[in-house]
Formats: structure tokens, C-alpha cells, sequence
């Protein structure tokens, strides 16, 4: 609207206006002061006054009278109404010089008569001076009276005007005040009402857009959940196809090892065959005269028939199964060996018909033959003997020294009485028994199979299972709770058996992996560090399978036969079969290294402070035994080397010059020897040793094994 655009121009123009210049407080009403107190000034009237009331009253005024103050309204709006009725024009200051007369506006009749009628009854009263007290006091006439009142009136009048005009105004402006505040409470409700409109609709989408997410999230998991259950599938097939293709490689397998042991047992068959008829070709005696027999080509062919079958016999030896191009060969070669067996037979039985009458020189020819077996086998004891009284005389033994024999003797006593005192659980027949020593035994047996290299963990819970069997504890082993306790003999049993499988474990599983041989030997030190009876019995097991870790080279005794002298040797006779060399040199060559890691390991977690119960002192010994002993051929130069090998590192830090020294000795004068006993098939280990001493001695450094254990091992 118009007027309310120029609402703020008009309050801008009444602040600068005289009215606008007017003191308000708000107190006013309640002090009950009247609004235009302030502002009611004593008024004095022009000097030309009396000219004015004397034209305006018909009654002539007093000359010596003279207005000398008048009542002066400097109110704006009484001003105004002043104006409007004809009033005369106040001055709002004392007018000190006469002026010109202003315009006279002429009341009417009826207004003055009222005026003149206010003044004759209006008692006199002479104003006081509002602006100098040394102004006088005169009488007004009564013409000046009545104008007086009637101005008193018009100011009265008009103050009640203006009084009513002001509570307009203020009613007015009470009423713009309230219609304003409605208005903004209104606008106030209306943006109260937006924002939570806007703010449903925020709540709104959010919960939009939060159902759709879950909505995805849900699609999204129902599509996961199906690729899961479609890889499952997936899995599941191929889980069965190579379960299916695991159990057909396991039957072909079976049926590959069931197919490779009947080849190894007809293998087997033919060389024993082939080795019999073979001895059927050598000549007898009764056709060893017969010059016009010559069993010469048939022995060769026999011999080399022999050789072609036993050039395959190893490799079944060494676990491994013969071809069918193989067998076929063997097969071959066994029928070739049948026709020269008829053959020979044949010309034998010819020989037989002429030879008859030649029967008594025969037998004569025969026991001719055995005298000179007989001379021969003197001969040989006699070389051998004085080959050993050689060697005495350059000063070398042939076998251990005394102190060495009595504690190797003194070591089998225990491990013989270890064995008679658990016979009776050994042996036991009764089921009862029979489960409990089974039970026994792969308490003891089992936690030393399961040694391995990987951390120390494994090997310190290995430990503790064989520490508690061994001190009476209950283990658990198969899901069953297991004592030695539980039969007399069953301390001694169990000492009896693991030390076999400590000697079992260098055996065979040290032999075929040789970093093996530390993590064995770290348990066995503690146990043999804990319980010094079993570190008797593992060294017993040992010099029994193993003779060269005393050292002691047993010697052949009277009434011995060769299989039994071979057993004690060290090596596998089954079926009076003595297993290879190679094979027997490969187990002895495990036990070795066990036994020099044995010496220099320690248990970490004992915590004992004292010296090792089987320490380098005993490989020195070992050491310095050994190169008093004559050198036997490939058996010596292959100790010797795996034993430099694994405790040489260990052996130059404890002994420093001492230890070179004696490695030195070995090249000058000990070496020259073993290459004197060598064959020239059995060099392989000879040169081993010979660049491993050349080596050491040139960089005077013996690397430590690479299978050492270390700190860091046992942390893991």
C-alpha cells in the first residue's frame, strides 16, 4: 500500500518536526502527569494586544492599562486551532519592539458573544511574569479578562483535542503494533510450518533413500548368496573330482606298488635261480680231469648272465620298482642260463659215461683240492695276521682301547638288563597286557616321529610329552590316557623303546634328509640331559647298530658265522641276504650325524647350568680314536667326512689350534692311509674328504650346517 511504503518517511519527518522534539516517558501515566506538562510555558501578549482587543470589543479599554504579560501556548496544535478560529497569532518569545500590526481575522457574532459572556463571569486574575520578575502586575479590563478566558478556553479545548488525538494516535499505532506482530507471529507459524514440511520431506527422503539402500543391500546379498551357493557347487564338484581322481591315482598307485612287488619278488625269484644254476656251471670234480670237457665258456656266460641280472636287483633295493622291460630281461637272461645249465648238463652226463673208469683219481683229485683250500685259508689268516702286527709295529690299532671297550661294554650291560627287566611286558600274551604295551609304546614312539625342523614349538611340546611319560606322568596318546605307572616294568619298557627310536629316527629319517639330525638331537640332549639313563641307552642302541660311533671295529671271533659277524658289523642280514654297501653306508653315515649333532646341542628350555652330559670333549675322543685306528676301506673316509661336517664348526671353536693341528695330521699321514686300504670303485667318499680337508685347511674355516639350529628356532 501507499501509505505504509511511505510509513518510515513519515516518522522521519515527525522526529524532525517541533513535535517530534517532545520529551515522552513512559511513566507518565502511571506518576498521573499530564502529557504537555513540560511544555506549557507562561505565554505574554505582543504590545499591540490592546489595539487588537479594542477593535475585536465594543467596549473601550482602559487607557492607563496596559497588557503587560499573557498566557503564551507554544503547542503546535493549539497554534493550529488558534489560527482556525481567527485567534491572534502568539509569539512564542517577549517581542521587545513594536512591529507592524499582523492581520486581524474577525470573529463572528456568535462567538463572541459566548466569549463575552466566558469573561464576565470568570473572576480577574492577574498573571504572573514567566520571564522577568521585575515586570509589573497591572489590572486587564474586563474586555481583556473575557479574552483571557476565552483564550484559557481555546487552550484548554485544544489541550483536550490534542490529549484525544494523542490516545488516537497511540490506539493507532497500538493497533499497527499488533496487526504487525500478528503478522510476523503468521509469517513466524508459516516458516515453522515450511521447516518441518521441509523437514518431513528430508525425513522422508532420507527414509527413501535408506529403504532403497537396504533394498540393494538386500539384492546385493541375495546375488552374493547365489554366487556363493554357485561356487559351492563348483567347489563340491571339483572336491569330488579330485577325491575321484586322488582315489583313482591311489589305486593306481596300489595296483603300481602290488604289480612292482610281485616284480621285486620274481626278480628276486630269478636272481636266486639264476645264482643256483649258475653254481650247476662250476665244474665238478668228477669232470675236472675231462680234458675234452671245458666248462670255461659256460662259466662266462653264467658270470655274465649273473651280472645283468644283479645290475638290476639295486634299484628294488633302494625302495624303487623294477620296469617290465627289467623283469623282461631278467626273464630272458634266466632262460639263457636254463639252456646253458641243460647244455652243460648235457655234456656233464656225456663226460659221466667216459669218465667212469676214472671215478678213484677224481676222489683223490678232490681231496687235493680241499688241502689247498685249506692251505689257502692258512695263508690268509697268516697275511692277516701279520698285516696287524705291521700296523702295531708303525704304531696304529687295529681296534678301541681298553677304557673305550670297557665303557662300550659297560653301555651294552645296561641296555641287556634295561630289556631282560621289561621281558615280561615285551612278552606278554595276555590281551590286556598286549594293549597296554601298545600303548606304551606309541606314547614313547609317536612324539619322536613327530620332530621335525619347522619351529620350536612342536619340538618343546615333543618334549614335554616324552619328559612327562618318562617321570610317571599320564600323556595322552590316541585320545587315551597313558602311565607307566599303570605295570611295573613299564619305566623300563618305555626307557628301552625310545632310545631304539632316537637311534631308529638317525637311522632312517637322518640317512634319507640329513638337516633332520639337529632337531632330533636338540630333543634327545634334553632328554638325556633330564633322564641320564635314557642317554645311556640311546648311546647303547647306538654303538650296537652302529659300532663305528665307539669307535670300535669288532673283531671276527672264533665260532662266529659270516652273517652274524656281518650283524655285528652293522649290517642287514635277512634271508642270508647282507643288504648293499650303499645302502649300509647311507644308514651308517645318518647315525654319525646324529651323534655329532647329539654332542653339540643343547636343550634350550632346561635351564640347567651345569656341563652337557655328552659334550665335544666325547667328539674329540671320538676324534682322536679314530685316527688311532687302522682306516677301513669306504667306512672310514664316509664317518669321517659326515662327522667333520656336522660338529667340525662346533669342534674349532672349543679347540682352536689344537683342532687344526689335528687336521693337518689328517692330511699328512692319517689320508695317505685311507687312499692305501681304497679301491678304485670305492673313491667317491675318499675324494669327498679329501676337498673337504684341503678346503678347511685353506681358508682355515669349517662352515657351520646349514640345518643348525639356531636362537631364532627356538623363539618360533
Amino acid at each position: 500500500m501507499p501509505s505504509e511504503n511511505l510509513r518510515f518517511e513519515t516518522l522521519v519527518a515527525l522526529k524532525n518536526s517541533p513535535k517530534g522534539k517532545l520529551k515522552y516517558s513512559p511513566d507518565w501515566l502511571e506518576k498521573g502527569e499530564d502529557v504537555l506538562a513540560g511544555c506549557i510555558e507562561v505565554s505574554s501578549l505582543s504590545p499591540l494586544s490592546g489595539q487588537i482587543l479594542k477593535r475585536m470589543s465594543p467596549q473601550p479599554l482602559l487607557k492607563t492599562c496596559s497588557l503587560t504579560s499573557c498566557v503564551r501556548d507554544t503547542s503546535p496544535g493549539l497554534s493550529e486551532d488558534a489560527a482556525g478560529y481567527g485567534s491572534l497569532p502568539i509569539s512564542p518569545r517577549r517581542v521587545s519592539s513594536p512591529s507592524p500590526p499582523p492581520p486581524v481575522s474577525i470573529f463572528t457574532e456568535e462567538d463572541e458573544e459566548k466569549k463575552g459572556e466566558e469573561i464576565k463571569g470568570a473572576p480577574v486574575v492577574s498573571p504572573e511574569a514567566s520571564v522577568s520578575s521585575s515586570l509589573s502586575i497591572s489590572v486587564l479590563s474586563p474586555r481583556a479578562t473575557q479574552m483571557a478566558g476565552c483564550i484559557r478556553m481555546c487552550e484548554q479545548k485544544h489541550k483536550a483535542r490534542a490529549k484525544m488525538e494523542l490516545s488516537l494516535r497511540q490506539e493507532q499505532q497500538e493497533r499497527l503494533v499488533a496487526t504487525v506482530a500478528n503478522r510476523e507471529s503468521e509469517q513466524l507459524k508459516r516458516f515453522e510450518e515450511f521447516m518441518e514440511l521441509k523437514q518431513r520431506q528430508d525425513y522422508q527422503s532420507m527414509r527413501d533413500m535408506m529403504e532403497k539402500e537396504t533394498q540393494e543391500s538386500i539384492g546385493r546379498q541375495e546375488k552374493l548368496r547365489e554366487e556363493h551357493r554357485h561356487r559351492m557347487k563348483i567347489l563340491n564338484l571339483r572336491l569330488r573330482e579330485m577325491e575321484q581322481q586322488r582315489l583313482r591315482e591311489a589305486e593306481l598307485e596300489r595296483q603300481r606298488q602290488v604289480e612292482g612287488r610281485e616284480r621285486h619278488r620274481a626278480i628276486n625269484a630269478i636272481q636266486e635261480e639264476v645264482l643256483q644254476l649258475n653254481q650247476l656251471l662250476q665244474p665238478r670234480p668228477s669232470t675236472h680231469t675231462d680234458s675234452a670237457l671245458d666248462h670255461a665258456p659256460y662259466i662266462t656266460r653264467g658270470n655274465q648272465l649273473c651280472s645283468q641280472v644283479s645290475d638290476v636287483v639295486p634299484a628294488s633295493a633302494d625302495g624303487q620298482f623294477l620296469s617290465v622291460e627289467d623283469l623282461t630281461v631278467a626273464e630272458r637272461a634266466l632262460q639263457e642260463m636254463r639252456s646253458l645249465v641243460r647244455g652243460l648238463q648235457e655234456e656233464v652226463t656225456q663226460a659221466a659215461e667216459r669218465k667212469k673208469r676214472e671215478q678213484e683219481e677224481e676222489e683223490e683229485e678232490k681231496k687235493r683240492q680241499a688241502e689247498r683250500k685249506a692251505q689257502q685259508e692258512e695263508q690268509k689268516k697268516n697275511a692277516v695276521l701279520s698285516t696287524i702286527e705291521k700296523t702295531k709295529r708303525e704304531g696304529l690299532q687295529t681296534g678301541a682301547d681298553k677304557s673305550t671297550l670297557k665303557w662300550y661294554n659297560a653301555l651294552q650291560d645296561s641296555a641287556n638288563q634295561c630289556a631282560q627287566a621289561s621281558e615280561d611286558l615285551s612278552k606278554a600274551k595276555d590281551t590286556q597286557m598286549k594293549k597296554l604295551k601298545m600303548e606304551l609304546q606309541k606314547a614313547a614312539t609317536t612324539p619322536v616321529s613327530q620332530i621335525a625342523n619347522s619351529s620350536g614349538s612342536p619340538l618343546k611340546e615333543a618334549f614335554e610329552k616324552i619328559d612327562k611319560l618318562l617321570s610317571g606322568r599320564p600323556v595322552t596318546s590316541a585320545g587315551k590316557s597313558v602311565s607307566t605307572s599303570q605295570h611295573p616294568q613299564g619305566l623300563e619298557f618305555v626307557s628301552y623303546r625310545l632310545a631304539e627310536k632316537f637311534v631308529k629316527q638317525g637311522e632312517e629319517e637322518v640317512a634319507s634328509n640329513h638337516s633332520a639330525a639337529f632337531p632330533i638331537a636338540a630333543v634327545a640332549s634334553g632328554i638325556m640331559e633330564m633322564h641320564p639313563k635314557i642317554g645311556d641307552l640311546i648311546l647303547a642302541h647306538l654303538h650296537k647298530k652302529c659300532p663305528y660311533a665307539v669307535p670300535h671295529y669288532p673283531p671276527m671271533e672264533r665260532g662266529t658265522s659270516v652273517e652274524d659277524y656281518q650283524r655285528i658289523l652293522g649290517y642287514r642280514v635277512d634271508d642270508s641276504k647282507v643288504e648293499g654297501q650303499d645302502s649300509f653306508l647311507k644308514r651308517m653315515s645318518g647315525m654319525i650325524r646324529l651323534y655329532a649333532a647329539i654332542i653339540q646341542m643343547r636343550w634350550p628350555y632346561t635351564g640347567k647350568q651345569g656341563p652337557h652330559p655328552h659334550g665335544l670333549s666325547h667328539g674329540w675322543r671320538w676324534l682322536a680314536q679314530i685316527l688311532n685306528m687302522e682306516p677301513i676301506a669306504d667306512i672310514t673316509a664316509t664317518i669321517l667326512f659326515d662327522f667333520l661336517e656336522v660338529c667340525g664348526n662346533a669342534l674349532m671353536k672349543q679347540y682352536r689350534g689344537q683342532f687344526w693341528k689335528l687336521i693337518l695330521l689328517i692330511i699328512e699321514e692319517y689320508f695317505p692311509r685311507i687312499e692305501a686300504v681304497t679301491s678304485t670303485g670305492q673313491m667317491g667318499s675318499v675324494t669327498r674328504l679329501k676337498q673337504f680337508l684341503e678346503t678347511s685347511l685353506r681358508t682355515k674355516q669349517i662352515s657351520a650346517p646349514k640345518s643348525e639350529l639356531g636362537s631364532a628356532f627356538f623363539r618360533s
